[in-house]
């Protein structure tokens, strides 16, 4: 779901004020449901990135998440390749997961269609496939609905989406939401693919709305088209993580960097702040989304994830493990910040002077 504390993300249609007050509304109905299953119940209240069931008399529980592309696939219909954006779907769900401590298993998807093309979901099953090969979890099912009458897409017939749900088990003693995390942590980041899943409404505004670019539009700051880039798979964390848990190393919070931005690091169970010190370049399609949207900084932090995809909170002890074991995969990593006390949960972005208050991010005030 994305959501958006500035103006012009809601310009875009994504309006976070409506979004929250109607949250707030289904979730007081979801939170009811809690007692129903007195020997399955929810073990974390709504609001962590996946919640765990816990069964009774079983040392391990079932986590569960469930994610879409979202309006991703509108680049897809525009570019008509849709062997990505399983991928996306896979991704989205299984990093997730990742955020309670949970080893994703299995994983199953929902598509809509406006109308039945079945090359189209022989793509999509390609994407699928690759996701699940990535995050090493299978696909136990899914459901394909034909809904003509209420999905649109760009062109007549062509609407689709995409969205689906994946479980892992994790260990009751080892459920992670940043219960534990000290000041003076390590805070670090780990590199994302570009845009991933998160903020395509605003970037399709000021592309092919504002700038009037098509997807075969060239991009020469990020070496390929606008679709090619949009496209760009969201990186899939899974074994990196998991080579961190059986590496024996104490992870105190996992943090997906998805809609909401940085303020993704406030989802822990303690009251943290953040100082963070370091920044890598972020991918060039940020730059080019800032300098032709002309999108503040605060903005970008609050929608984009800037090129850290994911954040994990560590001792400083195993800080530099943690480090290289993301890149033996693959994955840039960097040490990017550390923990600092902070009951309203600050965010201090120092590289470029923000600082969050009140649910935004605003110029740095005064000295560090």
């Amino acid at each position: 779901m994305e959501h958006s504390r500035d103006p012009l993300y809601a310009a875009a249609g994504v309006d976070s004020a409506k979004a929250e007050a109607g949250l707030a509304r289904l979730r007081a109905w979801v939170e009811k449901t809690f007692a129903l299953h007195p020997t399955a119940r929810p073990s974390l209240p709504l609001g962590y990135f996946a919640n765990v069931i816990q069964i009774d008399g079983l040392p391990t529980g079932i986590a569960i998440a469930t994610d879409g592309v979202g309006t991703k696939l509108l680049v897809a219909e525009m570019l008509g390749k849709y062997d990505t954006v399983g991928i996306d779907c896979i991704a989205m769900n299984v990093n997730d997961l990742l955020c309670v401590g949970a080893t994703p298993l299995s994983f199953v998807d929902y598509i809509a269609v406006e109308q039945l093309d079945p090359a189209v979901l022989e793509e999509i099953g390609k994407g699928l496939f690759r996701g699940a090969e990535m995050a090493r979890v299978s696909i136990a099912g899914g459901e394909i609905a034909q809904l003509g009458d209420m999905l649109r897409g760009i062109r007549v017939g062509a609407g689709v989406d995409l969205a689906g749900t994946a479980i892992g088990t994790v260990p009751l003693n080892r459920v992670i939401i940043g219960q534990d995390i000290q000041p003076g942590e390590a805070l670090i980041g780990l590199g994302s693919s570009g845009i991933h899943s998160n903020g395509l409404t605003l970037a399709r505004r000021i592309l092919f709305g504002d700038m009037k670019l098509t997807v075969d539009s060239a991009l020469q700051d990020c070496g390929r088209t606008v679709g090619e880039e949009l496209l760009e798979p969201t990186r899939i964390y899974v074994p990196e993580i998991t080579a961190m848990f059986a590496a024996g190393l104490q992870l105190k919070a996992l943090i997906h960097i998805t809609g909401d931005g940085f303020f993704n690091l406030t989802r822990t169970a303690t009251p943290i702040g953040y100082h963070i010190h370091t920044l890598p370049p972020p991918p060039p399609i940020f730059t080019v989304l800032q300098e032709m949207g002309q999108i503040s900084d605060a903005e970008m932090f609050q929608v984009y994830n800037m090129g850290i995809g994911f954040c994990i909170v560590t001792p400083e002890s195993d800080a530099e493990r943690a480090l290289q074991i993301a890149r033996a995969y693959g994955t840039p990593a960097w040490r990017i910040g550390t923990t600092i006390p902070s009951p309203d949960r600050t965010i201090i972005i120092e590289p470029r002077r923000l600082q969050s208050r009140a649910q935004r991010f605003v110029p740095l005030s005064g000295g560090l």
